[in-house]
């Protein structure tokens, strides 16, 4: 267990901040902590690279998945779909609000959730609440772009990730077990 769990934030535009927070699930987990890492906006049918790894693993940590419809590219303008993504992800805070605060898991990660509460797909007061009642010793990092004031007042850290430069803008598409 960790003497005192803190609260990090990574956004900003830049690439990095999932990739950061596996990181740290993996150094915390090297060291025996149990962690929970829950993706919001990526469900399990991704083949993502960094669960792809995990799963190979006996590491203690898991990892769970948002699995409400939503796409980047559509949902946004989807009433149906902003509904039920909101309905979805005030369960899964409420769930992971129970874990945080039972002491069961040493580091919480919220991937994405900050992109969530920059879209109006989560609360803020559910995030809040989360982060207030976790247990002393569990560690609470969100992922994201979008942070707002609010939000970095209620972390440690806060972690930038800012964008200067990207394949993207050459039409240079995501590649799988760079990006993905």
């Amino acid at each position: 267990m960790l003497e005192k769990g803190l609260v990090q934030i990574y956004t900003g535009d830049g690439k990095g901040k999932t990739t950061a927070a596996f990181g740290l699930a993996l150094r915390a987990a090297g060291h025996g902590k149990k962690v929970l890492i829950y993706q919001f906006l990526k469900p399990s049918s991704l083949k993502l690279g960094e669960r792809l790894a995990l799963e190979k693993t006996d590491l203690p940590v898991t990892i769970k998945a948002l699995e409400a419809k939503w796409d980047i590219t559509t949902s946004q303008d989807n009433p149906a779909d902003i509904t039920a993504a909101k309905a979805a992800i005030a369960e899964a805070l409420e769930e992971l609000a129970g874990l945080a605060r039972s002491g069961e898991y040493d580091v919480v990660i919220l991937d994405e959730i900050v992109y969530c509460l920059s879209k109006g797909l989560a609360l803020f007061e559910d995030v809040e609440r989360l982060i207030k009642s976790k247990h002393e010793v569990c560690e609470i990092v969100l992922t994201g772009r979008g942070a707002s004031g609010s939000l970095m007042e209620l972390a440690d850290l806060v972690t930038e990730m800012k964008l200067l430069k990207h394949p993207y803008n050459k039409q240079i598409p995501a590649r799988k077990g760079i990006e993905f």
